[in-house]
């Protein structure tokens, strides 16, 4: 066997157990998405937390060094009250408010099988007994119990990630024997945290003008529960591509069961919808630069491969699991090419730096004063 022969069988087998590896670890990160969702649920708020309280070190230096992480912990929580608060609050009058909606939805729906050639049309509560109000109610409880239990576990996992965090010096050096190896670490744990602190807060920005405007739009026009759909468009609009999407369709389509009029709802649309344009292709470029550097392909493939494996939760994490994914493949001379893939400009972890294990270059400086 020669030379290239031999290199040739080595490059289909390395390609051939990556493929296997990524097979394995989809399936058992699908077997093990009640424990592991919720664990990378609390990594993901402790990169946040970590975040905010810096932010609070560099902008309060009034405050006492050992407040920083609790005064970061109180307004999370807060803030997390406050939109579980509105959002409750408001879908409940929303769920009200939709059973006067009804003659409206029959009349909708008998255009609809009078335009489809139906001598009979369905009415809203033939719909709803056909489609078992009980087993759905079933199904909405049942949800609705298994976020309270994600929720308190995220709760309990966050917990116990902050009491260990003094622990995680002491375990990346008893992990990397050099000092060169705990600084390598060190470097890809500060590319990951701040590549998912700036998707976070580019995010927050992008999607908080969306709603902002969005709720604007939405209380000129005078569509009920503007600030439940506003707070819903913040929400969904940190899910790449569809949450966009659902942001701009949801409320024009409840305009069109509120008001007797179309203009209203279409004037809805085209409103949403120019917003979205200009925030997702004028503003959000320039914010985002060259932060993620991710091919918007491999973004829709990671939307729908974590959406396959851990539902919404992984919609919602998959683009900071994307960002984490090639921040680790780009370290290793193996497994580089991966995250060339993955990258959007070729150069996953930017110009000048090159994969471990990669050849050094032959080419170095002349030392000062030479000619």
């Amino acid at each position: 066997m020669t030379r290239t022969d031999r290199q040739f069988t080595a490059e289909t087998a390395r390609t051939a157990l990556v493929v296997i590896a990524v097979v394995v670890a989809g399936a058992a990160f699908y077997w093990l998405n009640t424990i592991l969702t919720p664990l990378a649920l609390a990594l993901f708020l402790m990169v946040m937390i970590d975040g905010f309280t810096r932010v609070l070190k560099r902008r309060a230096p009034w405050l006492p060094p050992a407040a920083d992480l609790p005064v970061a912990l109180g307004v999370c929580l807060i803030l997390f009250c406050v939109t579980v608060y509105v959002i409750a609050d408001n879908a409940r009058s929303f769920a009200v408010e939709l059973v006067t909606y009804a003659p409206k939805l029959n009349a909708a729906l008998a255009n609809t099988a009078a335009a489809m050639g139906l001598a009979v049309p369905p009415t809203l509560n033939q719909i709803l007994q056909s489609l078992s109000p009980s087993a759905f109610v079933g199904r909405v409880a049942g949800g609705l119990r298994d976020f309270a239990t994600n929720a308190v576990l995220v709760l309990i996992y966050v917990g116990f990630l902050l009491a260990s965090r003094r622990g995680f010096q002491r375990k990346a050096e008893a992990l990397f024997a050099s000092s060169a190896e705990r600084q390598g670490a060190a470097e890809v744990f500060l590319r990951i945290r701040n590549a998912i602190e700036q998707y976070v807060w580019i995010q927050a920005i992008s999607c908080g003008m969306v709603a902002l405007a969005s709720w604007a739009v939405m209380s000129l026009l005078g569509l009920d529960n503007a600030l439940f759909w506003s707070f819903a468009i913040f929400i969904v609009g940190f899910i790449p591509i569809i949450g966009g999407a659902i942001g701009v369709l949801a409320p024009p389509l409840v305009a069109l069961v509120q008001f007797d009029d179309w203009w209203r709802p279409l004037a809805m649309l085209a409103c949403l919808q120019v917003i979205n344009f200009v925030v997702g292709n004028i503003i959000y470029p320039r914010l985002q630069g060259k932060s993620l550097n991710i091919d918007p392909v491999v973004i829709l493939l990671s939307l729908a491969f974590w959406g396959a494996i851990w539902g919404l939760v992984g919609m919602f994490l998959s683009t900071p699991l994307t960002v984490m994914a090639m921040v680790i493949l780009a370290q290793f001379r193996t497994t580089h090419w991966i995250a060339v893939l993955l990258s959007s400009d070729g150069e996953p972890l930017g110009e000048g730096h090159a994969p471990r294990g990669a050849p050094v270059p032959t080419e170095t400086a002349q030392p000062t004063g030479s000619a």
